[in-house]
């Protein structure tokens, strides 16, 4: 049995064939608009994207949520400064030391604080004040610069999008009362991030809103300290990094090629009729 004749694309001799330079013309175009498309293609299927999406879960470590946070006090010294946590799991711990490093500035006048903790999943606070100190400052003034406040993992290297560190650079140095109680509410979302190698990151992104306020002591004494009210939101946001799949792509460059093909042929063999018919015409041929 000869197997040429399941053959469905039989061949045409090339001396039965008619090049035309509208043939030529159509190919040309027709070749180059094939090879952008394939390129486009392939850099779609090379190319990382990211899926997003919303749902109802608590992700990360069970019922724990890394604090990390940097702050300059430019009028405080640093013996009279520590962050106190508590929360409504009953946790009240006063002048929290772990993880945590005070930094004299500006020749011991000011200080960088930088703290490291943990906080429940539950509504909370955590402040920075001297409510821990040994003795209380003659003038408090705590008018500060926010470098950083973030938490969850340490996401700083993967250049996210989205309002993962929105205190970042807030200062409030400068023109308020050194005396004022500064309080922030932060409204926390979390938020995970998994790469295409299937590495998750469980950050949070947040909101905040701002106010100072004088505040009294219930000694009648000014007391300054600038709070972090935080409440965390019932949902979660996902990121997933993706890549197109190979079937998708040998699809696509399938669909480019043929379709391109087809379309080409029509539009030359159009083309080709018409110049057949006129030339018919010319000759009075055509009847």
């Amino acid at each position: 049995m000869d197997i040429r004749r399941f053959d469905i694309y039989r061949k045409i001799p090339k001396d039965l064939t008619q090049p035309t330079t509208a043939g030529a013309v159509i190919s040309i175009i027709c070749v180059g608009f094939i090879t952008f498309m394939l390129f486009n293609d392939l850099m779609a299927y090379i190319r990382i994207d990211v899926k997003d999406e919303i749902i109802v879960d608590d992700p990360g470590r069970e019922g724990k949520i890394d604090v990390r946070i940097n702050v300059s006090f430019p009028y405080m010294e640093c013996k009279y400064l520590g962050v106190d946590i508590q929360d409504e799991n009953g946790r009240h711990e006063v002048g929290f030391v772990d993880h945590t490093q005070r930094i004299p500035i500006d020749n011991g006048r000011g200080c960088l604080f930088q703290s490291q903790f943990e906080i429940n999943k539950v509504p909370g606070n955590f402040h920075l004040s001297t409510h821990s100190a040994a003795s209380q400052p003659e003038n408090p003034d705590v008018r500060h610069v926010i470098h950083s406040l973030t938490f969850g993992d340490d996401i700083s290297e993967m250049a996210l999008t989205g309002s993962y560190d929105p205190l970042a650079k807030k200062d409030v140095s400068v023109g308020v009362d050194g005396l004022n109680t500064h309080e922030y509410i932060l409204k926390i979302v979390p938020s995970v991030y998994q790469d295409i190698s299937g590495d998750v990151a469980n950050s949070y992104q947040y909101t905040y809103g701002h106010r100072n306020f004088l505040q009294y002591h219930h000694t009648g004494q000014v007391i300054p300290a600038v709070w972090f009210k935080y409440e965390l939101q019932p949902i979660t946001v996902r990121h997933v990094e993706y890549r197109q799949s190979f079937y998708t792509f040998l699809t696509s460059v399938c669909a480019v090629v043929g379709g391109t093909f087809t379309v080409a042929g029509i539009i030359d063999s159009t083309f080709f009729t018409i110049h057949e018919m006129i030339k018919k015409q010319q000759l009075g041929k055509l009847t």
